[in-house]
């Protein structure tokens, strides 16, 4: 049965896949490169595809930094209404057109509707999340608080003001929300929440459900938008409108057609900026929900050295490159680890002979201005060989 559906959902894609394939040879020079290289003369269905290396965020990063800024993957005539800036960087274009990213998909499933005012806590400083809810909670004809990230004080009392009925952002920051609004006496009145960018355990599911009706768990990156989401609690991760999700061989790229583990791959219906075979770097596998419906397990792993950190991706390279101007480090690591569902980022230094004393607070505001992250600095007399990003968390 696993089988038959997985086929059943790719071949309902041939056609538009196809179509979108097609047309973006003519638009994007640079993506019919990509498929010459590949040998890749005509495509009539998905499989037509198999033989294209699957494009990591590693090398979109390098294309970008080849041929600034989206490393000729956009199409020259496209009509963008904004620039996001990930960490890396990895520059994400918002193309014009309603919802863009498909979130509002998921938002429906959760019950959101005209009827909501939406906390959305998603940064909106570079970042793409909080345009990608924000833009689904419109098309639902929602009200949206762009709350972002932090004062959590203001968010409360604008919440409760303004009668918010709905949160989209993180599950741990929704949980330190609920705390603070009932230890301050301000109760808040969120009946839906769809969170994401983060683990959702049952015991934090649970903790959530205490004060929230319907607390749903969704999936998606900042390049792709929507993979995946909740239409129950637990029900797997169904597949959306707009983009065509597989699960890959990490190691071949070869389509997997059973429940075996492999990586993420996406490619969008979008002629404008034709991201085909797009390896998330996320872990997934095939799953048959409750109504027999093609469904994602949910995020199971990371392939690569990369790991999340209160949403935001952490690499390796990324934190050498923010320090690598900080002579006074002999040695660093960056402990992971996560208190009361909360992520917990830690960074421990060896100082060198003649490091001055104000080296933890320089290093604390260069983690926090280019890895745009919070992260306790502390000084060690050494380290061991284990590695650079130490994720200690358990789930």
């Amino acid at each position: 049965m696993l089988a038959y559906r997985i086929s059943q959902y790719v071949h309902g894609l041939d056609a538009a896949v196809a179509a979108t394939v097609n047309e973006a040879v003519a638009l994007v020079p640079a993506f019919a490169d990509r498929l010459a290289a590949a040998d890749i003369n005509g495509v009539r269905e998905v499989a037509d595809l198999d033989p294209l290396p699957v494009l990591g965020k590693d090398e979109l990063i390098q294309a970008q930094q080849a041929a600034p800024p989206f490393g000729g993957a956009v199409a020259p005539n496209a009509r963008l209404r904004k620039v996001f800036a990930s960490p890396g960087p990895l520059f994400e274009p918002q193309l014009a057109g309603t919802d863009p990213w498909h979130w509002a998909e998921a938002l429906r499933a959760a019950g959101f509707g005209a009827h909501d005012v939406v906390l959305n806590c998603f940064g909106y400083h570079l970042s793409p999340a909080g345009a990608m809810f924000e833009e689904g909670a419109l098309a639902l004809g929602a009200t949206v608080i762009p709350a972002g990230v932090g004062n959590q004080e203001l968010q409360i009392q604008t919440a409760v003001r303004v009668g918010a009925s709905a949160y989209t952002g993180l599950p741990s920051y929704l949980k330190a929300l609920l705390e603070k609004a009932v230890a301050a006496g301000e109760p808040l009145a969120i009946r839906r929440a769809l969170v994401t960018a983060e683990p959702l355990p049952d015991s934090l599911r649970d903790w959530l459900a205490s004060y929230v009706d319907t607390v749903h768990q969704a999936y998606g990156t900042a390049e792709t938008g929507l993979l995946g989401y909740e239409t129950a609690p637990n029900s797997g991760l169904a597949l959306p409108d707009g983009v065509l999700v597989q699960i890959c061989d990490p190691a071949t790229g070869a389509p997997v057609v059973d429940d075996s583990v492999g990586q993420v791959v996406v490619t969008l219906l979008r002629p404008e900026q034709p991201l085909v075979r797009f390896g998330t770097g996320d872990l997934s596998a095939w799953r048959l929900g409750a109504d027999s419906s093609l469904r994602l397990a949910g995020v199971l792993g990371r392939i690569g050295e990369a790991v999340k950190v209160r949403g935001m991706f952490l690499h390796p390279r990324q934190a050498a490159q923010a320090l690598a101007a900080e002579p006074g480090i002999a040695a660093y690591r960056f402990v992971i680890d996560r208190v009361e569902h909360r992520d917990t980022l830690r960074c421990e230094l060896v100082p060198a002979p003649d490091a001055d004393a104000d080296l933890a607070d320089r290093v604390r505001e260069k983690i926090r201005s280019r890895l745009r992250l919070a992260a306790d600095v502390v000084c060690v007399p050494a380290l061991d060989d284990g590695p650079v990003l130490d994720d200690r968390r358990t789930w």
